[in-house]
């Protein structure tokens, strides 16, 4: 058959240019052209395709197949090696961090540094895998034997300390750990692997540049050195200008005060605590002077549950937050139109509130990547802290930002005021530039009182029914 237009996600394209050029059977048929829509993401999805992961699942999913083909005895072993394993690459203060990340619903990632523990327990079930590929050779389903034989792969890479790999720990919501491997030239596979072969391709996305510049998005997605790119922005069709109202207030920085705590006297209110304290102040003010009708983005769930339980049955309009079953509340939401949803981690995109359902946009912090093992990684290419800063963090807040800024905009006729309450970004403040840089042109204040006056201006009576 022959097609026009062929359409899959990101996962299967990347998936097809890797069994081509490994010389497997292609999952596409030719094309002559490409687009890549919601580019953004490109790169990371890239890291998935490209990256090795072995978790408790994988390994149940193993001993389960061993147990159906009768090798119950060698399924045991399996069962038995592992755990010891996945016990020994838990680190000593796992289960109190592991509280936060539970609440929180994040997730972390640690660099793997083993000891004498984790790598017997490592030659041990590689050792055990070896022996199950022996035995089971032509006897059990062929994707059976793959899972054998990449599975044993993996664990080599973690036991010989492969230096081409960026070598991880991640623990799951329920403090699982699995072993996670990314490529460290990840950007020139995907040139060999994608843009080498010449397809003219499209990349589009409403969030491709950085402060104006492509750099960055041209960096990870492995076009740096392609001499055949050419750069293109569209101007929006809404007036920011007219229809935003930017609010940057001056926060003072965060100080240590002091309370009285009953029978202990004067206790100290600690850093993170008086942060809390200001930042749910600042929020409720800005839902009383727009009537609800407000998104608030969190780069931390628990941050975010700690604003929401000073706020909870506070406000004169309904509070939700997204946290497990995020349909169901956005849902709720989107019924009450006048409510309040607090949201973080995927909701900073892809969410859309059309009309006066957002008006309030608030951003409580300025979304800086969060430091890990492969942005440690990434970091050891530059001289100096500064540089890495200027050239890969600040560009990767920008993309985040401007992601989470269009929520409030989503139709030519909306209208919304914009906070961000990170006092880096207000005026005098270290990224005071790099965030207007990030956003279209609009119109700016530090007085809460033209918030209320904006929407005042621009807001019928039904709005505040």
């Amino acid at each position: 058959m022959e097609y026009d237009i062929q359409i899959c996600n990101h996962n299967y394209f990347l998936a097809d240019a890797i069994h081509r050029s490994s010389g497997y059977r292609p999952l596409l048929k030719t094309y002559q052209a490409l687009i890549i829509d919601e580019a953004h993401k490109f790169s990371e999805t890239a890291q998935q395709m490209y990256g090795k992961r072995l978790g408790k699942e994988d390994i149940a999913e193993i001993c389960t197949l061993l147990e159906q083909e009768k090798y119950t005895l060698t399924a045991a072993k399996l069962r038995e090696s592992f755990r010891q394993l996945f016990t020994a690459l838990v680190p000593e203060d796992h289960d109190r961090d592991q509280e936060k990340y539970r609440a929180g619903l994040e997730q972390k990632r640690i660099s793997f540094q083993p000891d004498a523990s984790v790598r017997r327990a490592l030659k041990n079930c590689v050792r055990l895998l070896k022996k199950a590929e022996d035995t089971t050779a032509g006897k059990i389903p062929r994707w059976g034997s793959n899972l054998l034989g990449e599975s044993r792969e993996i664990l080599l890479l973690f036991f010989s300390m492969n230096p081409g790999r960026v070598l991880f720990l991640e623990f799951d919501r329920k403090g699982n750990p699995a072993l996670c491997a990314i490529h460290r030239r990840l950007a020139e596979r995907l040139e060999r692997d994608v843009w080498e072969p010449g397809i003219p391709a499209i990349l589009t996305s409403g969030t491709l540049a950085a402060g104006g510049s492509f750099r960055r998005i041209r960096q990870v997605s492995g076009l740096t050195a392609c001499s055949r790119v050419r750069e293109y922005m569209a101007a929006s069709p809404f007036q920011y200008e007219k229809n935003v109202l930017l609010y940057l207030p001056y926060v003072e920085n965060y100080r240590r005060s002091r309370i009285k705590g009953g029978r202990a006297g004067k206790q100290k209110v600690s850093k993170e605590q008086e942060r809390i304290r200001i930042i749910a102040g600042q929020i409720g003010k800005l839902i009383e002077s727009t009537n609800g009708h407000t998104l608030v983005l969190f780069t931390s769930y628990t941050m975010m549950g700690s604003v929401y339980r000073k706020l909870k049955g506070k406000a004169s309009v309904p509070i939700l937050r997204v946290w497990k079953d995020s349909q169901r509340v956005i849902r709720e939401f989107k019924e009450h139109k006048n409510a309040v949803l607090f949201a973080a981690g995927s909701c900073w995109e892809g969410m859309d509130f059309p009309g006066d359902m957002v008006s309030s946009l608030i951003i409580v912090r300025l979304p800086f990547p969060v430091p890990d093992p492969v942005r440690e990684a990434e970091r050891e290419r530059y001289q100096s802290l500064q540089e890495y800063i200027r050239q890969i963090v600040v560009p990767d807040m920008q993309l985040k930002l401007r992601q989470g800024f269009g929520r409030a905009i989503r139709t030519e006729n909306d209208t919304c005021v914009v906070s961000i309450l990170d006092s880096r970004a207000a005026r005098g403040g270290r990224y005071h530039e790099a965030v207007l840089e990030a956003l279209p042109r609009c119109r700016m204040t530090e007085d809460i009182g033209d918030v209320e006056r904006f929407i005042r201006e621009r807001k019928g009576i039904d709005y505040y029914m």
